[in-house]
């Protein structure tokens, strides 16, 4: 199984690039792992708020293949702790999953046309945080997951 990091916006700013290499890293010793920054639609400072997420919408969904596993990072999805993110991760592997794709949406969130091609809406959390910090955060659980997975002594309990 490979996983796919993709999140929409800007590259990341350097003191989130440093840490989401070094997660990235230690997830690759797991898992293959790919990130991919989805560039802002042209001309997106003019388009309202509802226009922005539908051409991002169209954008996430002609880089989705059909047997992409989509978990779309959402407010009002499920919250995972650290072991049931680790069993989610296994079970995908066990179900022979080829691409688990972990989307972060643009500053106004996810269409819904792509919340519905979801396999699975994941909250991180009930606050809200600045996107480029989330990709730090995910990188970061999904490390700890795979470090659970193995039995190593990364995370706590």
């Amino acid at each position: 199984m490979k996983i796919h990091f993709w999140s929409i916006g800007k590259n990341n700013e350097p003191y989130i690039k440093e840490g989401v290499e070094d997660f990235t890293k230690r997830i690759s010793k797991y898992y293959p792992l790919e990130w991919s920054i989805i560039p802002l639609p042209k001309n997106a400072g003019m388009m309202s708020e509802m226009d922005l997420r539908k051409k991002e919408g169209e954008m996430v969904l002609e880089w989705l293949t059909k047997d992409d596993y989509l978990v779309a990072l959402d407010e009002r999805g499920k919250q995972f702790t650290s072991e049931t993110l680790a069993d989610f991760i296994m079970k995908r592997g066990n179900e022979s999953v080829k691409n688990l794709v972990f989307l972060i949406g643009g500053a106004f969130g996810i269409d819904e046309a792509v919340l519905k091609r979801a396999n699975h809406k994941w909250s991180l959390s009930q606050l809200t945080f600045p996107h480029q910090l989330v990709r730090l955060i995910l990188a970061e659980q999904v490390y700890r997951a795979c470090s659970i997975l193995r039995n190593e002594k990364y995370h706590h309990k």
